[in-house]
């Protein structure tokens, strides 16, 4: 089986398993509720009607089940952990489709595009509540009480870290520094959070729960440099996303701060192209692009995702019992969607 054939098998598994627990919690949403995430979940169009073909990657729970197996227990022992992180992670699409007008999600028209603004952000206010509802529903108290601990702790984080972000859009210039504070809370938080909670299931040490975080928390970094390249550099087809949509946007990714923190012509010229009134023409877009591959800024993010990725496996505690964990850390570096 080949290494992409064996991550799809993980997070399939992880969807599959997370499924009836995710499917009992938004039942009990009211029904434009539990239509609206449904929706998004995947489990069925704008009408309601059901259809298979439209799911996220669910990358978070496979890495709940995988650090679990990796402390010597089942994944089953992690799975309402890992719908928990599923459920967090659906509030914040929601909320970040919101904020950044984004008009598709997977291939379709977003939540807040078919059912309104005011909607979305209820529906991911939901996915929230939910998150911490199941945790003491299906887990031993001592194990939830933790969990929801850190959930907490995540939740806090990421939101940080989505303000920064978004501030980031007024501003004319960012330096790597701050850009990577920002991916630390944004998304290497949660990531962090799902892999120490499904240490925790498997009642693994205080030490070896951490050692998750850490891995986790780097593999963030790996996939939000890889989600900033493909932003740029991806394959509208595959992404369900306009060519350069993050440079449409404007958006302060690592290859563009790294290509204007640069010297050169070519970061001069991204520069006053970034700051330039109005929107952004196509062939703005691409002359973008190529600015930033010119002033070195997708080397850079290549750069940043590989030595994330070694540091996310040097955290590991034992690599011989992390092979799904190993498997999906390279998928997150190495995917194109």
């Amino acid at each position: 089986m080949t290494p992409t054939a064996q991550s799809a098998m993980l997070m399939d598994q992880a969807r599959e398993l997370c499924r009836p627990i995710l499917q009992a919690a938004v039942t009990a949403l009211s029904p434009p509720l539990y239509r609206m995430v449904g929706y998004h979940f995947g489990w069925w169009d704008a009408a309601g009607t059901a259809t298979g073909d439209r799911h996220g990657k669910a990358l978070r729970p496979a890495l709940t089940l995988g650090a679990a197996t990796a402390c010597g227990d089942s994944p089953t022992a992690a799975v309402p952990a890992a719908a928990a992180i599923e459920l967090l992670h659906g509030f914040t699409l929601l909320h970040d489709d919101v904020m950044d007008e984004s008009p598709t999600r997977r291939g379709r028209p977003a939540v807040w595009r078919v059912w309104g603004v005011g909607n979305a952000i209820l529906a991911g206010d939901a996915l929230h509540a939910l998150a911490f509802k199941v945790l003491p529903e299906y887990l031993p108290v001592a194990v939830a009480h933790e969990a929801i601990g850190r959930l907490t702790a995540a939740s806090l984080e990421l939101c940080r870290g989505q303000q920064e972000d978004c501030a980031f859009e007024q501003r004319s210039k960012v330096t790597l520094d701050e850009y990577l504070r920002m991916a630390v809370s944004k998304t290497a938080a949660l990531m962090g959070c799902a892999c120490a909670v499904g240490a925790l299931c498997a009642d693994a040490d205080p030490g070896t729960v951490s050692a998750m975080d850490r891995f986790g928390r780097e593999l963030g970094l790996v996939f939000q440099f890889v989600d900033d390249i493909i932003g740029i550099w991806g394959d509208p087809s595959v992404t369900g996303k306009p060519v350069g949509d993050d440079l449409l946007r404007r958006k302060y990714t690592l290859p563009v701060v790294a290509a204007m923190s640069s010297d050169g012509d070519a970061a001069v010229e991204l520069a006053s192209l970034y700051n330039s009134p109005g929107q952004m023409t196509p062939a703005d877009v691409i002359r973008a692009a190529a600015l930033v591959e010119a002033a070195g800024g997708r080397r850079v993010a290549e750069q940043y995702a590989d030595e994330r990725l070694a540091a996310a496996i040097d955290a590991l505690p034992d690599r011989s019992t992390s092979a799904h964990l190993l498997t999906l850390a390279r998928l997150a570096r190495h995917r194109d969607r």
